[in-house]
């Protein structure tokens, strides 16, 4: 039995790298400054939440595999992690010290179907601010089918690596659908689970 603990996340700053000033500055711009302190807020306290229940599970981490939403295959992947985290990434800092406990870290992504991600966002930021963008449409229509082929991606990542009789552990978007392309003998138990070994009510 191989099992799945699905973490939608909530992105911070830091994930976004180079984009992280112009995201800021357009979300301020649609919903106001205030409105963006709110957002941070939420989300340090979504991370608190988080860290607090997945010590509540109690894992032997020995038997645990970190997926993470963003982290290309490249065999940098440690080296990435750790300068995200160094940057106050609290996701990131999180995936190192379930690594101390003994987890193994496996690459999640396609660094070519995230460089398309990149340039959607960019695309996506710049079209906002400076109406470059006349298509609208077009463009969210390619972001999606983006979304889904990393969906895909992922799915076939964490069956080929996902070893029987451990625990897989998944922090990925919340737009994601990772779980719909997963192979049956995968339990996948999250929000909105209640069919697995652990507590289906712990990323509620």
């Amino acid at each position: 039995m191989r099992k799945l603990i699905y973490v939608p996340i909530v992105h911070t700053q830091v994930d976004m790298g180079s984009m992280q000033e112009a995201v800021e500055n357009e979300y301020i711009k649609k919903y106001g400054k205030a409105k963006w302190k709110e957002h941070i807020k939420a989300i340090d306290k979504m991370w608190a939440g988080i860290t607090k229940k997945l010590e509540a599970l109690d894992l032997d981490y020995k038997k645990v595999k970190l997926y993470q939403d963003g982290l290309p295959i490249c065999g940098k992947e440690l080296e990435i992690v750790q300068d995200i985290a160094q940057r106050g990434g609290k996701n990131h800092r999180l995936l190192l010290t379930l690594l101390e406990k003994g987890a193994t870290l496996e690459g999640t992504e396609d660094v070519n179907l995230l460089l398309k991600e990149y340039n959607y966002i960019k695309a996506t930021v710049q079209g906002g601010k400076a109406g470059r963008i006349k298509d609208t449409k077009s463009l969210k229509e390619r972001g999606r089918e983006n979304l889904i082929q990393r969906d895909r991606f992922i799915a076939k990542r964490i069956d080929k690596t996902l070893n029987d009789g451990w625990v897989g552990l998944c922090f990925i978007g919340a737009q994601h659908k990772v779980d719909k392309y997963l192979p049956k003998d995968i339990k996948v138990c999250g929000m909105d689970s209640t069919q697995c070994g652990f507590d289906s009510t712990v990323f509620a």
